[in-house]
Formats: structure tokens, C-alpha cells, sequence
């Protein structure tokens, strides 16, 4: 009961905030759910960028002369590519079962020292020209190599006549 000159007692009733209604409460659902599929598409493409970048990169074989690698070595580093020149004459060794485990090749002014760890084809020999698969050896000009390519076809030395020259300076 009110008593005359007392104040009259005001409830104080905290706002209520404005329900959302259940289409609302969808939109902002739907575009979570929206930004979330952005980002796994992001990370998604990234990660498919990448693998397509290493598989070019590692499928890709740089070939030079042996006169260009030794030119370029530093760039080259350790890398996978192949190599050309001609088989230095007198410079093949074999081991006890007849593998092949060193040899030279030539291109222009230009010897590397091959240490082989392919089995060699059966047209391999000196003074004809071969690409080597593999790489330098740490620092040095010798090169590692994985697989042999015999060069043996006119055709190539057509194609190639300043390429493929004998010790001598001759085309082959």
C-alpha cells in the first residue's frame, strides 16, 4: 500500500534484446558456413599450387653441354639434370666385373670427370657422344651419374653438328 509522500517504487526491468527470428538466425549460420568453405578452399588450392609446382619442377631435366654445366656449376648446385659431351678417349674404367665406374667426357675445351653408377648400354665406348642423367658431387666438377644415353644416330649429329665434336675438333 502506498503511504501519501512516499515515493512511488519504480521497477527497473533490464532491456530485453530483440529475438531473432529463425530466418535470421539461418543467414548468419549460412554465412558462417560460407567463410569457413572459404577458407578450405584457400588452403585447398594452395596445397593443390604446391604439389603442382613440385611436380613440374621435379619432373623438369635441364640438359647442357659439358662445357655449359662446368660454366654454370654454381648455379646448378646439386641439382638433377643431364649432362652431354663426348667419351674422352683412354678414360674408361671398369671395375672387376667389367662395369664401367669412370670416365671422362668432353665438350670443347672442357673435361668432367664421370663417376658412373649406371649399368652402361651396350653401344657405349669412347670417342662417341652420351647425355648422362645425375648431378655434380658436392663442390666438385665431377659428376655423378645415374644412367647413360648413348647419342649413336646421324640424324642427332645433324641436327647437333656444333654439339658433338671429337677431341681432335672433328664432327662425328
Amino acid at each position: 500500500m502506498k503511504v501519501a509522500g512516499e515515493p512511488a517504487e519504480v521497477l527497473r526491468v533490464p532491456p530485453v534484446a530483440p529475438r531473432e527470428t529463425p530466418a535470421a538466425s539461418s543467414r548468419g549460420l549460412h554465412r558462417h558456413r560460407l567463410s569457413r568453405l572459404g577458407v578450405v578452399g584457400v588452403v585447398l588450392a594452395l596445397a593443390l599450387g604446391f604439389l603442382i609446382y613440385k611436380a613440374i619442377s621435379s619432373a623438369v631435366v635441364y640438359f647442357k653441354t659439358a662445357q655449359q654445366a662446368v660454366a654454370s656449376r654454381q648455379a646448378l648446385g646439386n641439382s638433377t639434370f643431364q649432362i652431354e659431351g663426348l667419351v674422352v678417349d683412354g678414360s674408361i674404367r671398369k671395375d672387376s666385373q667389367g662395369s664401367v665406374t669412370s670416365f671422362r667426357i668432353s665438350s670443347g675445351p672442357v673435361r668432367v670427370l664421370v663417376e658412373n653408377s649406371a649399368p652402361q648400354p651396350a653401344l657405349f665406348q669412347q670417342n662417341i657422344p652420351v647425355v648422362l642423367v645425375g648431378h655434380f658431387q658436392g663442390a666438385t666438377d665431377t659428376f655423378a651419374s645415374q644412367q647413360i644415353l648413348v647419342k649413336h644416330s646421324n640424324a642427332y649429329i645433324a641436327a647437333h653438328p656444333n654439339r658433338v665434336r671429337a677431341p681432335n675438333g672433328t664432327t662425328h
